[in-house]
C-alpha cells in the first residue's frame, strides 16, 4: 500500500472521530497522474448528497498537458464508491451533528486507487495552540535527553 497523496493538515485543524475508505472515479489520465503523486488534497473536502458522495476540490493536474481534453476541468467534483449502507450512515451523521467528512490521504491498495476520508469535528484555536505547546515541550525534553542543550 502505496500513499500516494496525504492531507497533513486535516489532523491539525480536526478531531478524527471515524475513518472510512472509498474509491475514486477517475478519468484514466487522471489515475496516471495521481501515480506519479500529482494530487493536492489541501483545501478538500467530501460532501454527502442525494445519495451520493463527492471529493470536492481536489486538485488532479493534467497527466500529459499537450494530451489532455480541452474541457478537463483538475478541480472538478469526483464521486466516492461506498455502499449504500455507509452512505446513510453518513448523510445522517452529516445532517444531525454539524461534523465534516475531509479526506486524509490517497493510496493504492491492490491495484486500485482508494480514498482515506474522516467523519471530523473541526477544533477550536485554543485546542491547537495546546497542541502547539505540548509539541514544543516535547522537543525540548527531547534535545535535553539527547545532550543538545540550548
Amino acid at each position: 500500500m502505496a500513499i500516494l497523496a496525504e492531507n497533513k493538515k486535516a489532523f491539525f485543524d480536526y478531531e478524527i472521530l471515524e475513518k472510512f475508505e472509498a474509491g475514486l472515479v477517475l478519468f484514466g489520465f487522471e489515475v496516471k497522474a495521481i501515480k506519479n503523486r500529482r494530487l493536492n488534497l489541501a483545501g478538500s473536502y467530501v460532501i454527502a448528497k442525494n445519495g451520493r458522495v463527492y471529493l470536492i476540490n481536489a486538485t488532479i493536474p493534467p497527466y500529459q498537458p499537450k494530451n489532455t481534453p480541452p474541457d478537463y476541468n483538475p478541480l472538478r467534483n469526483r464521486q466516492l464508491l461506498l455502499t449504500k449502507k455507509e452512505l446513510k450512515y453518513l448523510e445522517g451523521k452529516q445532517r444531525e451533528s454539524h461534523l465534516t467528512l475531509v479526506p486524509l490521504r490517497v493510496y493504492n491498495k491492490h491495484n486500485l486507487i482508494k480514498l482515506e476520508f474522516a467523519l471530523a469535528k473541526g477544533k477550536k484555536t485554543f485546542d491547537k495552540r495546546e497542541i502547539i505547546k505540548k509539541r514544543e515541550a516535547q522537543r525540548k525534553i527531547n534535545r535535553v535527553l539527547k545532550g543538545n542543550f540550548d
